[in-house]
This record gives structure tokens, sequence and C-alpha cells, in this order.
């Protein structure tokens, strides 16, 4: 079957028709330009196979928003949590992954043949992971990355991704010039003469925006003040602010809106509870104020969620490769 597989005609968009409009293809050819990437947002109910979405004989980098998901190959296997990034490779149709399943899953992918790659990075570059070398200079058939976290600088550049800042016609080597950014991002590690203590103090930054994230999550019915959230991590709340912005791309207070929305979808879709009793349980006391930030959103009213969003729903069901 993976013989099969890696010989015929590949199609990406063939792979997510399952997705529907949760597929969108943003820019190149992976065949053609050696690149290819496409932006995805959709809704599980049953866990997504993920494998015969993966291109045989091409590297591929996950940029993960929302959702968890794994890729792996026999024992060893990279765990896609929100706001993470990682990357893996087959030669043939080798990997398994799975989306799993009642959540919202928003994330891009980069695709990469391996000729695209041989002819800009050098398998011998200072810094340079070692999983990467060792797929430039084949000597594994397979592999799968540890993930990292994806900083707030990460996340704003693949916003841009979405919706390139440059006229239709320098698409082409915009996209060109991202899908190289995006390596040097993932592919290259602090050297030798990196500043220890600017990178120590990123470390600690990054501590701090988790228990952040943490203490979101764990009072969305009943949100601590931005003080008493600097108390409690150990810092200025005025630092803390500059710094979790820098981290996520956006203010705690947007980020803890998103939290509560997400939430909010979950328990709807759940369908145990309505909606004046979920506008509650995520910190609303006002019906109406929830209904508007929901529609903000989702683009529809909490009341007829998940029901407008049909097509981006997968049944579950298993597909054909």
């Amino acid at each position: 079957m993976a013989e099969k597989l890696s010989k015929r005609e590949f199609s990406e968009g063939e792979a997510w028709a399952d997705v529907g409009e949760g597929w969108k293809h943003l820019h190149g050819s992976f065949r053609g330009l050696g690149y290819s990437m496409e932006w995805h947002d959709f809704e599980t109910i049953g866990a997504f196979d993920w494998a015969p979405t993966f291109h045989p004989g091409g590297l591929e980098i996950c940029l993960n928003l929302a959702g968890t998901g794994n890729v792996g190959a026999g024992r060893k296997k990279v765990e896609f949590a929100p706001l993470t990034a990682g990357f893996y490779f087959q030669k043939e149709a080798t990997l398994h992954g799975v989306r799993t399943a009642g959540e919202r899953h928003q994330f891009i992918t980069i695709e990469l043949s391996s000729a695209f790659l041989k002819a800009h990075l050098p398998a011998d570059e200072e810094g340079q992971h070692p999983l990467l070398r060792k797929f430039l200079c084949n000597e594994l058939t397979h592999g799968v990355s540890q993930p990292i976290r994806l900083t707030g600088a990460h996340q704003q550049m693949i916003m841009s991704l979405r919706k390139p800042p440059v006229y239709a016609g320098a698409h082409r080597i915009w996209y060109h010039a991202k899908a190289l950014e995006v390596a040097a991002a993932l592919f290259y590690h602090p050297g030798p003469d990196e500043d220890l203590f600017c990178q120590r103090q990123k470390n600690q930054n990054t501590e701090r925006v988790e228990k952040v994230i943490a203490l979101l999550k764990e009072n969305l019915s009943e949100p601590l003040s931005l003080e008493e959230i600097g108390k409690r991590v150990g810092c200025s709340h005025y630092y803390l602010s500059r710094i979790f912005t820098q981290e996520m791309g956006k203010p705690i207070f947007q980020y803890l809106r998103n939290l509560r929305m997400d939430r909010a979808a979950e328990l709807l879709l759940e369908g145990r509870l309505n909606v004046t009793q979920v506008a509650l349980e995520v910190g609303y006391s006002s019906p109406s104020h929830f209904s508007t930030a929901f529609h903000d959103a989702f683009g529809c009213c909490p009341g007829l969620y998940p029901l407008t969003t049909a097509p981006q729903l997968l049944t579950g069901h298993s597909r054909q490769g």
C-alpha cells in the first residue's frame, strides 16, 4: 500500500475532501515550486485520520494554533498542543497521524520537497536541526521532530500567511521568502555564542506566560484581575502584560476572551446546557453580551451553533487513502 501511494499521483485536495471548506490552499505547488502552504480550520466529531494528507517524499511543517493532534512512525511521535510547531517527513506513506475528536482545529501546514530544501539549505550549516540534516543526507526514510512553542512573533508571521501584505502579482516571491523564513525559525538552534542571559530571560518569560494561561483557564467563570494575576505569577502586572503580548501576539484579556469563547463552543456542542447556562459557565452574567461576543468570534449567534458551521464539521467516518 505504501509503495502504491508513493507512486500514484498525490492530490492534496482529495486528501482533505472530508473537511470541505475547512481546508484552503494558500499558495505554492509541491511538485511545481517545491513548497505548498495550506490553512485548516475545522471541527471534529470523531478522531480524524490525518496521515493521508502527508506527501510521500516531502517534509511537512505544522504550525498549530488550536486543537491537538499527533504524527508518528513506530514509537516516535510528535504531539501538537495549541500554539506549538514541529515537522515530520516520509519517503513513502509510513507515517500515521490523528487530529483529536471533539475539538476545533486551526493550523497551517507548509510542505517542502526534498529538492527545494537541498537547493536552499546545505546539510552542514552550524546550528541546523540534526533531524533535518539526516533528511537532507538521505539517512532516514521517515522522522518526526520534537515540538516547539510558538511565540508571539511566530503567531504574527502565521497570520500574515493568510493575508499577504503585498499585491497579488508579488505573492509568488513573497510566499517563497516566507517558506524560507519559517524554515529558518524551526530548523536552526542557538549557536554557542548566543547570549545566555537573554536565553534565560526568554525562558523565564515563557514560564510566566504559561502560568498566566493556566490561571486564565482555571478561572474562566470568575476571571482574576490583572493585578492579582501579576501577584500570583510573581512580577509586575505592567511587565507581565507586555511580555504576554510579545509572546502570544495579543493582550491577556483578549486571550481570555478567546478561551471563554472556545469553551462556550465546546459546551454548546455537547448540548447539555442552554445558552444562558453556557454564558454563566464561561463568566458572562449578561446573555446579550455573551451572544455579541460569541457572534464576533464565530459569525453566528450561540443558539444556532453548531448548525451554521455544518460544512466544517467532520463525521469522523474513515476515509480511503
